[in-house]
């Protein structure tokens, strides 16, 4: 709201309006989860959307099975996570599809009477905002459609009918013959139809999957921060690396967060470690926290016991996974709740005896283990100093935020007393809430600028925030009697 006064010619009052004084800061995000991996369909190195697990089914098809993947050693791992974090609790999540090299789909051949050529079908990929399908968007997602060609003489004249089964999706055309069945699949969701040849000539039946394909599933690091980079722009709160763990990724995450905190888009890295290990011996863990010590990095341990999506069976997914979960438990509580304690909707795949997860805490790994259900024991970042819980980071970046969208209103405003008055008014506003809301114990807060300051257009914020912690420890004493 702003108003400025008119030439004054005519005789009158004239009225100026000052909305300085009206500014606030708006809604700040600190649940949307960022998150790269592999998949059998979707658009490659671009942020999408997705808020349930059906939409990210929908975007990147389903999860290979993880014993028997289609890229050997190299299962799926986007969906996969994706399953895990909606499961904990994620509702915005930006997906970013990563590949080594470039990708290609699903195919299968329908042939005409006499084993004749008919027409190829090619499982579609992801379209954009006008229809149209992005190139290089498809992939293995396609081996999930099946196809049935049969011949139906029921009315008396035959008529060959063609289904398409993914799932519970499944799509039916009809027609006398090839060619007036190529005609309709133009309308398929599933698959796109090439060219046709013998239109006039009746099918030989056919029931099968769509085979082939690839999705560059062996991604190397390179590939995995090309996936990172298309992130840094979204407004991201909590970021992870589906299926990979801390020793592949820890390095290029780092950077990540360097930059994007330049930036000013604050985030938290997930990650999980490299291996569960036994219940008496993890060196892996071990390893990855001697690698790793970040105010903005979790290390999370051990892995996940769960059933396959892709099978049915049950099977051990590693720590990546585990860090999907607390990655979507995070996205749900406030900044200043604590993680430490909260349950979690799955079964860790070890459980660790008491000496080694003793020692585990004392090395900054956020170790998950069923007690009272599965909880996480406590909320706890790489970090050694004063950010070593996860609500402290958490609050900190809130509150950096809340200044920084409370403040850009002012740049360009004069830099006098009553303006750098209005600016100390909405940042005490927001603050004074983040007290209320007890994110913060007290602060303190000076908005001024020296005469030189004013001249060169800098107004000086000074704060001193007290942040609120959580309970980590309940020590008892009794005196008995």
């Amino acid at each position: 709201m702003s108003e400025s006064i008119a030439e004054m010619v005519v005789p009158g009052t004239y009225i100026e309006v000052r909305a300085e004084g009206l500014i606030a800061v708006g809604g700040i995000s600190t649940g949307n989860v960022g998150i790269v991996g592999t998949a059998g369909r979707g658009p490659v190195g671009a942020a999408v959307p997705v808020g349930s697990y059906a939409q990210a089914v929908e975007a990147f098809g389903g999860p290979d099975a993880f014993a028997a993947p289609r890229t050997t050693d190299r299962p799926l791992t986007l969906v996969r996570a994706l399953e895990q974090a909606f499961n904990g609790g994620a509702r915005n999540v930006f997906a970013v599809r990563v590949v080594n090299g470039t990708p290609t789909p699903a195919t299968l051949a329908v042939r005409a009477a006499g084993d004749t050529d008919g027409f190829t079908l090619t499982a579609r990929g992801h379209t954009d905002g006008e229809g149209d399908e992005i190139p290089d968007s498809s992939g293995t997602w396609g081996r999930d459609t099946t196809v049935d060609v049969v011949a139906d003489s029921s009315s008396g004249v035959v008529r060959w009918r063609l289904t398409l089964t993914q799932g519970a999706r499944r799509e039916v055309y009809e027609g006398a013959d090839v060619g007036q069945v190529h005609a309709q699949l133009a309308a398929s969701a599933l698959v796109t139809v090439g060219a046709v040849s013998n239109a006039g000539q009746a099918f030989d039946p056919i029931s099968a999957p769509l085979a082939g394909g690839t999705d560059g599933a062996d991604v190397s690091p390179v590939d995995v921060a090309a996936g990172l980079a298309a992130l840094e722009t979204q407004p991201v709160n909590l970021l992870l690396v589906a299926g990979l763990g801390a020793d592949v990724v820890g390095s290029i995450v780092l950077a990540h967060l360097d930059r994007t905190e330049s930036e000013g888009r604050e985030r938290i890295a997930v990650l999980g470690a490299r291996a569960s290990g036994t219940a008496t011996s993890a060196p892996g863990v071990e390893s990855d926290a001697a690698a790793t010590s970040d105010d903005r990095i979790v290390l999370v341990a051990p892995g996940v016991a769960t059933t396959d999506a892709a099978s049915g069976s049950g099977v051990n997914l590693p720590p990546a996974y585990t860090a999907a979960v607390v990655a979507g438990k995070l996205s749900q509580l406030a900044p200043h709740v604590s993680l430490t304690n909260k349950v979690l909707p799955v079964v860790p795949d070890v459980r660790y005896a008491t000496p080694l997860l003793t020692s585990l805490l004392q090395q900054r790994v956020l170790l998950v283990r069923q007690k009272f259900g599965t909880q996480v024991v406590r909320g706890i970042t790489t970090d050694g100093g004063a950010f070593r819980q996860i609500s402290i980071r958490r609050t900190v970046d809130y509150a950096k935020a809340g200044v920084r969208q409370g403040s850009d209103p002012y740049i360009g405003k004069l830099n006098n007393a009553r303006v750098r008055a209005a600016l100390k008014a909405t940042l005490d506003g927001f603050l004074s809430q983040m007290v209320l809301d007890e994110m913060l114990v007290d602060y303190s807060l000076d908005v001024s600028a020296s005469r030189p300051q004013e001249r060169a257009g800098i107004c000086s914020v000074v704060m001193t925030l007290r942040p609120t912690f959580s309970i980590d420890y309940i020590r008892v004493t009794m005196n008995l009697e």
